[in-house]
């Protein structure tokens, strides 16, 4: 019974986590002033850059979008109407940042179970998930010469990673069945992410006190 419900659920939150993904890049758009060919293009990169990338080194044919054209008028559709509502989004960030959250998770989740679908060893679909979950952003983040959330002390990739791994582990490992594996791992993801919104967690980073010798 399990079965008849994740997959519509995966494709839903797939649809809102492209969206929202968009919406983020359009978003960098509108502060950089950008006009709207360039909205559609840094909201398009961002919400299917990651999986793109995924695509192309797996060898997948044909590329998830090219095969699923209303994945492009979807990131068309956030684009333009950020275009011409930026100024009413902005003021509920916070709720995108958790409707982001929500699309990581799954995304860092259906990129790991890709992964394993084309034959690939447990940590490259862990690899895999990571680069679904976070590349669209990174590449949006060098366009718009921004310092990449990833690259922040803020936990986002980290959470990518928990959802992936916890996937592969109990797909490879535990055996357990895949609408289980996906729920789990999903809801993994999600609550990192979500304790560091709360929370404001980030991972400790590297420090050293240099102290001049023979001054």
């Amino acid at each position: 019974m399990l079965d008849n419900f994740i997959d519509p659920f995966i494709h839903g939150l797939n649809l809102l986590g492209t969206a929202v993904f968009a919406i983020s890049g359009a978003l960098v758009a509108a502060r950089k002033r950008l006009d709207i060919i360039s909205f559609i293009l840094i909201a398009t990169v961002t919400a299917v850059g990651g999986g793109t990338l995924r695509d192309l080194l797996l060898g997948i044919s044909p590329i998830g979008w090219v095969g699923a054209p209303h994945i492009l008028w979807l990131c068309i559709g956030s684009a333009v109407t950020t275009y011409f509502a930026a100024h009413l989004i902005e003021p509920r960030y916070k709720l995108l940042l958790w409707a982001d959250a929500a699309g990581m998770a799954l995304f860092a989740v259906v990129g790991a179970e890709i992964a394993l679908a084309n034959g690939t060893s447990g940590i490259v679909a862990v690899g895999m998930g990571v680069m679904t979950a976070t590349f669209g952003g990174i590449i949006r983040d060098v366009l718009c010469q921004e310092t990449s959330l990833v690259l922040q002390q803020e936990i986002y990739a980290t959470a990518a990673l928990i959802g992936a791994l916890s996937y592969v582990l109990m797909t490879m490992v535990l055996h357990i069945d895949r609408p289980f594996a996906v729920l789990i791992a999903f809801a993994a993801g999600f609550i990192i992410r979500g304790l560091a919104i709360v929370y404001r967690l980030s991972l400790p980073i590297y420090g050293r006190n240099d102290t001049a010798s023979g001054a």
